[in-house]
């Protein structure tokens, strides 16, 4: 079940409120790009998005297997890179999105284990939103 996001201005130059069940975030630029480093920025958030939901799914299949997954950090650093520098590169654009993440997963897992768990992280549903083709209808109101 989706739940709406309302994002609005604010007074203060690019910081916006993000409203979504009663929980308020604030979002901002870095003062280098012209904010005031009053929240994380977009890419940010997309990246705590994908952080979230992967913790979330990894922990989810641990305990329903009852493996003893203590604890997980996920790290992640989003870029654009050259299309040329990447050799699996199948698209026009001279440029891609390229998102590192790294996954500490701690607790008496075995080799096994582990390795299934970085393969449900894979699985997550933002992962496969963002891995797939996105459609964003706009619309004024």
């Amino acid at each position: 079940m989706s739940r709406k996001v309302h994002v609005d201005t604010t007074r203060t130059p690019y910081v916006e409120e993000i409203l979504v069940a009663g929980h308020r975030l604030l979002a901002d630029e870095p003062t280098e790009a012209g904010g005031t480093d009053a929240g994380p920025g977009p890419y940010e958030l997309l990246l705590a998005a994908l952080g979230t939901c992967t913790c979330i799914t990894v922990r989810m299949y641990a305990q329903r297997k009852h493996w003893p997954l203590e604890a997980l950090h996920v790290t992640l650093t989003h870029a654009k890179v050259h299309a040329e520098d990447c050799v699996a590169c199948e698209t026009e654009v001279r440029s891609l999105d390229q998102i590192e993440m790294e996954i500490r997963l701690t607790g008496a897992l075995s080799p096994d284990q582990r390795q299934r768990l970085l393969d449900i992280a894979g699985k997550c549903p933002v992962h496969r939103t963002l891995t797939s083709q996105v459609r964003i209808n706009t619309r004024a109101v």
